[in-house]
């Protein structure tokens, strides 16, 4: 297992993109970025806000970030921890684990093992392992425990880091769905480029049905290769290259000069997309 070197304590810069259900105006944002920053002074925390309980939202966010190019020394913070690991009443607030991993350009993440989470990421990563870090002791458990972990993580210490999890223990990518809504309504998909349903291919004409409502639009090679005013089912700009080195491009839904998200009436993450021949 490769671990950051040099020695325990104060680091040179770190870039932590803080992926979490509350956003940038929120006072818990304001609380854990300002722990964060108690225990790397160096450090430079990036929000990344999606909408509550939204792991699928955060996962995605997540492998996006982890498995692009980044500074040396970047850590993905994931924090989404709906506690629904275990439905029954709670002991002293406990909840899911903390997880960590690895991508191949040495980005790590550091993030609850709730729901789809990690489900991009076990595609994406190249080691996850469990963390030492208490599950329980705190209803805020953002702000008082895991930042100390992400701080044992970014120093390299070795006592953070424990078992190792094979992809298999991780949930995988549901098929079909909405994972993210962009800041234009655009539709980010887990439909891969490639195997659409219905043998689709670019120049078909498509349905598509999200949350209750169908729109008619055409499949395409880009973003921009319809009218303005159509819908366009075509590879977006996200995706990263898996373990293997395969290349993956998750299908967006775009509706050219203005939101697709609007026209179906409000898309939420998790919700269905269904595509066929119109």
């Amino acid at each position: 297992m490769r671990r950051r070197s040099g020695a325990v304590g104060r680091l040179n810069h770190v870039l932590i993109h803080v992926v979490a259900d509350f956003g940038p105006q929120d006072l818990a944002f304001a609380e854990v970025a300002q722990r964060l920053l108690t225990l790397l002074p160096d450090a430079q925390v990036v929000a990344t806000p999606v909408p509550p309980f939204a792991t699928l939202a955060a996962g995605f966010v997540a492998a996006q970030l982890a498995a692009s190019p980044a500074p040396p020394g970047t850590l993905v913070f994931v924090n989404v921890a709906p506690r629904r690991d275990d439905r029954g009443a709670r002991v002293d607030n406990d909840g899911e684990r903390l997880l960590w991993a690895r991508t191949a350009g040495s980005v790590q993440v550091v993030g609850v093992h709730a729901g789809e989470a990690f489900a991009f990421l076990a595609e994406a990563a190249e080691e996850v392992r469990v963390l030492d870090c208490a599950t329980h002791g705190s209803q805020f458990r953002s702000r008082d425990l895991f930042p100390d972990a992400v701080a044992r993580v970014a120093r390299g210490e070795a006592s953070v880091f424990g078992e190792a999890l094979p992809a298999t223990a991780l949930p995988s990518v549901p098929e079909g769905r909405v994972a993210y809504v962009d800041g234009f309504g655009n539709l980010k998909t887990t439909w891969r480029w490639g195997a659409l349903p219905h043998g689709l291919a670019p120049g078909d004409a498509v349905r598509v049905a999200v949350a209750g409502h169908a729109l008619e639009g055409r499949v395409a090679g880009g973003t921009f290769a319809v009218p303005e005013g159509s819908v366009a089912v075509a590879p977006g700009s996200s995706g990263y290259a898996d373990r293997d080195g395969t290349a993956v491009r998750w299908v967006e839904v775009f509706l050219r000069g203005g939101s697709a998200a609007a026209s179906f009436g409000g898309v939420h993450p998790g919700d269905a997309v269904d595509l066929a021949p119109a």
